[in-house]
Parts: structure tokens; sequence; C-alpha cells
């Protein structure tokens, strides 16, 4: 009996340290939030972030204070007695939740384009964080019933806003699966969390593949063709990532390599088109297969737990397109008319490097008068590796310029505030100033004002423009705060893309391909900047896939308008506009040889749609993969060489690490609103006021308040998009 009271006495000890340990922590706890600037009201213009002050170790304690904030936030809506109305609940739940998307945008901004050690250590327990919250929510059915009540009773009685978002809202669940059995309920929320889990693992690997598979040069004669500033980029490279030798080679994103173009060396271009293809296949460090396959069949399985046959049908239920066989329909006539060209084109690049080569043979005999001379070899058939390399050859024949000719008149800051920036006044009347009170994640960041034609601020402008390693590649637009009249918030955009930074004192210059990048993003960017939306959830950008690249493939439209691209293409050194001829040369040439860019877009498209058509049993396994891939191209004729997928299947980020599973066709397809767009502005007058502002108010400013075929026939007059225009637009 005495040892039984010893016993308990020990016991309550221990629970006296443990609470005493938990009241310590707690009080951390809350000395950390008091001092995290996350947690605390900015005192920047309209909220904007304070990166002076954040520090990498503030996040996760940010989020999960953040989290709770909103969890008790829904708890009230469901603790609410009164009958479930949309002011209680559905605008109850809108209003919920502003620290936690706010801190969340910050943090996610930096994991794509300033992912540093602390950073990916916090996203490692992040992710999963922010998973079981959403599964939380989306499968909280006492939550849901009351949402379910007020679609029930109140969806035909609202209008405008108020009704859409009760629509998103309410599919937004039943979409997640709150329809679901309790068991089906159960092994959903599993996947989730696996799939995020393995999303990234992908995402991480991705960027350090590619940095692995950066290619070394000891000679700089290997670098012949390069112009004496790539030479440098190289040389600049190679010192930022640990001097391995004296120049390197970095793979950008895409499967070609722009730099092919240019490198006279056959043997180097091989090892910089081999370092690309095989980044993540397994062949080096990085084997992306047995995640892809995984994600894959969660996908699947996903997808008939909700009564799908395939994820694609999942995925496509609210797009524009609204099924695989209208997809399928569209690529096909894409891929019809693609063929002949492609195969055409191949024909007429293959004959002229094999004139190259006996030119370049017979120079060599005639200059060596030695039974020892080595001639090439004429019959070495074109590979991959050389097709831009004798692109460019062509196309400076046929044309009588090189892309080395353009570059100087496309400095970067001219590209940006001559040429976006003058187009945005123009068309929409709107003014950019730049800010130098407004803390950026990046040095080498820029900040402006944006201004509306009456000087009303409208929204701030993030750049961020230059490659890193702490950078995943490509280009993109996100928010750190969305437009809402509802929360009184002014959208602050951001722009990302991955040039190369110019020296020290001198100016970046760009291709065009990277001057229509900046014009592309852009128009993401205004989508966002002039949202005039009531709320959060349906502002900006939050339209469909198939819908969201139109604006931003519209903008590339401007680029080559004369009087934008003669006000900011000039010369860098002396101001002077390019000379006509040369810019009726570039522009004369954009559709040369043009089957490439659609034969790339389509096959990674298709790649993209068969992964997503599966069912669970059919998912091949990470060592049938690579087959499974050249099996999909030939089935549907895109099996080719020459043309390979803009992105294999091992690193196409877009489908795996991206938002865009079963849905990177929408390029193409909103690539056919953009053009029917773009002849509505020829025909009406490209930069006048009053056509802009008829854009802006029945498109851009729209977000997802209202059905988007409606509001693109409103603006075009079209029934329905039409695709022939793209052919046209393309040259075929």
């Amino acid at each position: 009996m005495k040892q039984n009271l010893k016993n308990v006495m020990i016991a309550a000890g221990l629970v006296c340290t443990a609470l005493t340990g938990q009241a310590q922590t707690s009080k951390a706890h809350s000395a950390q939030i008091v001092s995290n600037s996350l947690m605390k009201q900015s005192t920047l213009p309209f909220n904007a972030p304070d990166f002076s002050k954040i520090k990498g170790n503030d996040y996760l304690p940010a989020i999960r204070t953040a989290i709770d904030e909103q969890r008790a936030e829904i708890k009230k809506i469901t603790d609410n007695k009164q009958k479930p109305t949309f002011t209680n609940t559905i605008l109850a739940y809108e209003r919920s939740g502003k620290n936690l998307e706010r801190i969340s945008n910050i943090f996610y901004a930096l994991v794509s384009a300033d992912k540093t050690p602390e950073i990916e250590k916090a996203q490692g327990t992040i992710v999963p964080l922010m998973t079981d919250f959403e599964n939380e929510i989306k499968f909280n059915q006492k939550f849901f019933q009351r949402v379910k009540y007020v679609y029930d009773h109140e969806y035909t009685k609202l209008t405008g806003e108020d009704k859409k978002l009760l629509e998103v809202v309410y599919k937004s669940f039943t979409h997640a699966g709150a329809l679901l059995s309790k068991e089906k309920m159960a092994r959903m929320q599993e996947i989730n969390k696996e799939l995020a889990t393995l999303q990234q693992e992908f995402g991480d690997m991705l960027p350090k593949a590619g940095n692995e598979a950066t290619v070394w040069v000891n000679d700089i004669k290997e670098l012949s063709g390069l112009s004496e500033a790539d030479i440098a980029q190289c040389k600049k490279d190679a010192e930022s990532r640990g001097g391995k030798a004296p120049y390197c080679i970095v793979i950008t994103n895409t499967t070609q390599q722009p730099i092919l173009a240019s490198l006279d060396n056959r043997n180097l271009r091989e090892r910089v088109y081999n370092a690309s293809i095989h980044r993540t296949d397994g062949t080096g460090a990085y084997k992306t297969f047995p995640i892809i396959v995984k994600i894959a069949r969660l996908r699947a399985e996903k997808a008939q737990l909700m009564g799908y046959k395939n994820y694609a049908s999942y995925s496509l239920e609210n797009t524009m397109a609204k099924n695989t066989d209208n997809v399928y329909a569209f690529l096909r006539q894409m891929i019809e008319a693609y063929q002949p060209k492609s195969e055409a084109q191949t024909k007429a690049i293959e004959e002229y490097m094999n004139k190259q080569v006996n030119k370049l043979t017979g120079e060599q005999v005639n200059a060596s008068n030695s039974s020892t001379c080595q001639p090439i070899n004429s019959s070495t058939s074109l590979q991959p590796y050389d097709r831009f390399y004798y692109s460019a050859k062509m196309k400076k024949d046929q044309y009588s310029f090189s892309d080395d000719d353009v570059k100087p008149y496309f400095n970067l800051d001219s590209v940006l505030v001559n040429g976006i920036f003058y187009a945005a006044h123009r068309v929409y009347g709107l003014s950019f100033r730049e800010r130098k009170d407004i803390p950026t994640y990046n040095k080498d960041m820029k900040v402006f004002d944006v201004l509306d034609a009456d000087g009303k601020q409208l929204a701030l402008f993030y750049c961020d423009y230059f490659r890193r390693p702490t950078k995943r590649g490509g280009a993109w637009m996100s928010a750190f705060l969305k437009q809402s009249s509802d929360r009184n918030q002014k959208p602050l955009i951001y722009n990302v893309c991955n040039f190369a930074k110019a020296p020290e004192g001198q100016p970046t210059l760009l291709t065009w391909d990277e001057t229509q990048t900046m014009f592309h993003e852009f128009g993401h960017a205004l989508h966002g900047m002039l949202s005039n939306c009531k709320y959060n959830t349906l502002s900006g950008t939050a339209v469909s896939r198939d819908f969201v690249e139109m604006p931003s493939q519209f903008n590339e439209s401007f680029a080559s308008i004369p009087e934008v691209f003669n006000h900011y293409a000039r010369h860098y050194k002396t101001n002077e506009p390019m000379p006509d001829a040369l810019r009726e040369k570039m522009l004369g040439s954009l559709n040369f040889l043009s089957a490439y860019s659609l034969g790339e877009n389509l096959a990674a498209t298709c790649l993209d749609m068969a992964w997503h058509c599966l069912s669970p049993s059919e998912v091949p396994t990470a060592q049938e993969a690579p087959e499974f891939e050249k099996k999909v191209l030939s089935e549907i004729g895109l099996l080719n060489n020459q043309i390979p997928p803009r992105y294999s299947t091992s690193y196409f980020n877009h489908i795996w690490g991206g938002g865009y599973a079963a849905g990177y066709y929408s390029y193409l397809w909103s690539e056919v609103l953009a053009v029917n767009i773009a002849d509505y502005f020829a025909e009406h007058g490209a930069l006048t006021r009053k056509v802009g502002d008829d854009f802006r108010q029945k498109i851009l400013s729209r977000g997802n308040t209202q059905d988007l075929m409606t509001i693109f026939s409103d603006f075009t007059g079209l029934k329905a998009p039409n695709t022939k225009a793209l052919l046209k637009a393309r040259g075929m």
C-alpha cells in the first residue's frame, strides 16, 4: 500500500514537471510569435511583406499559429446554432484564414524563387501540415452540411458574385470528396497526404538535378560560336557553381537548350543535349520515375474513389474543355495539320546540313592538300542536338540576320519600361513608378506602383528576372495578396523569370523569345492587377487552367506591334531604334520552321493526357515508364527523334510538381482564345483605349465571377473559339 502511494506521488511529480515544461514551451512559443514579423501587421503600403524583417525560421511557427486561428474561425461557424445562411456560413468562411493565406503565399513564393536550405527544411514540415489542415476543412462533415444546406436552399435566390462564390465553395467541397462514404473519405485523406509528400519530393529533386546536369567546359575553344557576352556568362555561371572548370553551360528547364543554336562544337552540343534529356532518368544521380509512377497511381485511385474513369476526367470537369474527348479532338486537329509540315521542315534542315558539311569538307581538303586530311563524314545524319544549330544557320542565310544581331536592341530594362509598361499605358491607361522603399527577398528585384488613368493606386508589381541556384526553372506569375474589395485589399503581384544576368555595370540583353516571355508573364500580372472583384476566392487568375493562359498569351501580341516595338527595341549603346530592314527580317522570320514549337508542345501535352487517362492498374512501373512514353508518342504519331517533347516525363514539372496535371493542353487551348482576341484588337484598333477598356471591363477585371465561355463570347462576338486562327498565326 505504501509502495502504491509512492508510485502515485512519483506520477504526480512527473505530471507537474510535464505541465511546467508545457507552460515554459507555451511561453517560449508565445514570445516567438510576438517577435515574429509575419504575425504583425505590415507597416508597408498595402500590407506588403517586409522582407527586411522576415527570417527563415519565422514561417513554421507563423503558419502553425495562423492554422490555429482559422481552425477557431471555422469552429465558430460550425458551432453557430442559427440556421445556416450565406452570411453566417459562406461569407464567414470566405473571410476566415486571412493570415494563413498571406503567410503561406509569401512562403510558397520563396519555395519556388529562393529556396535556401532553411526554406527547404521548413517546407518539409509545412507541406504536410498544410495538407492535413486542408483535409481537416474539406472533410469536416459538420461544416460541409452547413455549406450544403445553404447551397440547397439559397443558390437559386442569390445573384452575381454571391451566387458564384456559393457555387465555387460548394463544388470545392464536393470535388474534394465531401460526399464520399466514411471509408472512402479516410482513404482520400491518405491519398492527399501521400501526393503532397511525393510532389514535394519531385519539386525538391528537379532543381538539384538541373544543377547536377551542368556541363563543364575546360577549353574556351569548345565555346566557339558563342558571343563574348555568352562566354562571359558561362564563366560567371562556372564561378557561381563552384568552379569545377573555367566555364559551364547551365541546363534550362526545357528539353532543347537555346545555347545549342550557337555552339559550333558538335561533341559539346551532344553533351549538352544529353545532359538535358537524362537529367532525371537515373543515368546520373537523380531518378524521378519511382516518384512519378506513385503520383500517377494515386491520382488514378483518387479519380476512381470520386466515381470517374480516370484522373483526366476528374480534373477536366470544371474546365472550358469539360472532358477528354474534347481535348483529344482538339489535339488531333492540331496534329493533322502539323505532321506534313514537320516532315517537310526536318527534310529541309537535313538537306541544308549536308550541304554545309560537304562545303566544309571541300574547304578542309583544299586547305590541306594532304592525303592525311580527315574530312567530316558527309553522310552524318541530323541529330536532335544539331537541329537548333542548323536551323539558326538556315534562318541567318534566308533572312540575313542572327539572334546576336538583334539582342543589342532588347535591353531588359527597356523591354520592361519602354515596351511592356508603354503598351499597358496605351491600352489600359496604366502608369508605373518605381519604389525604393519596399524590401524584397533578393537584391536584384524591383518594385513598382501601378497607377490607374485617374492616378489611383491599383497594385504593387514585383519583378524577379534573374536566375540563381536557389530558383526553380521557368517563368511564372503569382501574388503575395490578391485583389478583394470585400477585404479592402490591393493586389501585390510578382513576375519571376530565369534570365542570365549580365556582368556588373552591363545591361542584360535578351533574345526575342525571352522578350516575349516578359510580355507573357506580364499578361498574367495584368489579370491580377486589373481584377475588380468583391471576393478574394474569385478574383484575378482564379479561373480554369484552359483560360488562365489566355491573357498572358494575348499580351505577347503587343511585343511585335510596330509602335510598341519601335519604342523599346533600341540599341543599348546608341538608343537608336532597330533598323527597319532588320526589324522586318526578324518579325518576318517568326514562323520560320514553326512546326518544331508546335510539335514539342503537342508531344508534351499528349504525354500529360496519357499518364492521367490510366486506371491504377494500368500505370506502368518505374522501369517501364520510359517505354510507356515512347509507346504513347508512337501511337498518336508524335514519336519523333527530331522533335522531342518540350518536357519529357521525368522532368515534366508542370504536371508532377505544379498544378497542370491533365491540364498542359491548356497552353494550346488558350492560345486559340488569345489569337481570337488579338485578331479582334487588330481589327478594332490594337492600341486604342476603347478596345483596351472593353477587354479590361469584360475579361481582365472579372476573375471567375462569370462563365468563362460567356465572357469570351461577350468580348469577341464568337460563339466558340476559332481554332483555324491558331494554325494561321503559326504559319501553318
